[in-house]
């Protein structure tokens, strides 16, 4: 990891903008779900994490409540992670089909994950002020990826925030709506591809299957070294 991404880690790790965000992560941390009793939270902002010469960002909103919440890293730890990489390690962007924890071995492939949002909202459901917080992180974060080839976004807020910010970064005025699969070419040609998420929902209804998820990262891995 360069010198400044670590920087940017530090501050973000530090950071206590959103007064409602930080009293929501000390609940969780401290009145934990039964399952999780006996675990020692991280119960801090949750940062990106990866490799720093990635060519492939992947993108989710926030951290899950008992999942990066809990563990410290992006998508580990929970249902969604536990899909996802599996999905990651069948198209050869990992090095192992899970993340556990921050001492498992995990090593990503050119690849660099991370949320919009660094810290968990109540009900999912950030607003405007936390977003708007948040949203330097998430450009310091990409100015430090200097390879940076494609951006996948893991569900359709994730879509939405990230198209957003895309929007009021570089004034852009094109029609980009949210369909799985769908890629489109933002400012220094980097592809932004839209990826269903791999919730529990998502995999049980089966708007999602292994087979999918594997296909399109595959697909996605080609785009990235071209």
């Amino acid at each position: 990891m360069s010198i400044k991404l670590n920087k940017l880690n530090k501050t973000i790790l530090k950071c206590k903008k959103c007064s409602r965000l930080s009293k929501f992560i000390k609940k969780i941390s401290t009145e934990k779900r039964k399952q999780n009793i006996n675990d020692k939270y991280w119960g801090k902002p949750v940062t990106g994490f990866g490799n720093i010469n990635a060519r492939l960002l992947i993108v989710g909103l926030a951290p899950a409540a008992h999942g990066g919440t809990r563990t410290g890293r992006a998508f580990t730890g929970d249902k969604s992670g536990d899909f996802l990489f599996k999905c990651l390690h069948k198209a050869k962007i990992t090095n192992q089909p899970y993340s556990i924890s921050l001492n498992d071995g995990l090593k990503l492939n050119s690849t660099y994950i991370t949320n919009i949002l660094k810290c968990v909202p109540p009900e999912d459901k950030p607003n405007n002020d936390e977003l708007n917080n948040c949203s330097n992180h998430f450009k310091n974060e990409i100015s430090n990826l200097k390879k940076l080839k494609t951006i996948v976004t893991l569900g359709k807020v994730a879509f939405d925030n990230c198209v957003k910010f895309f929007k009021l970064e570089y004034n852009l005025q094109t029609l980009m709506k949210f369909k799985h699969g769908k890629s489109y070419v933002l400012p220094n040609n980097i592809i932004l591809v839209s990826c269903y998420h791999p919730s529990p929902r998502n995999v049980n209804t089966k708007l999602i299957s292994q087979k999918m998820i594997v296909d399109l990262f595959k697909k996605v891995k080609k785009m990235s070294t071209t």
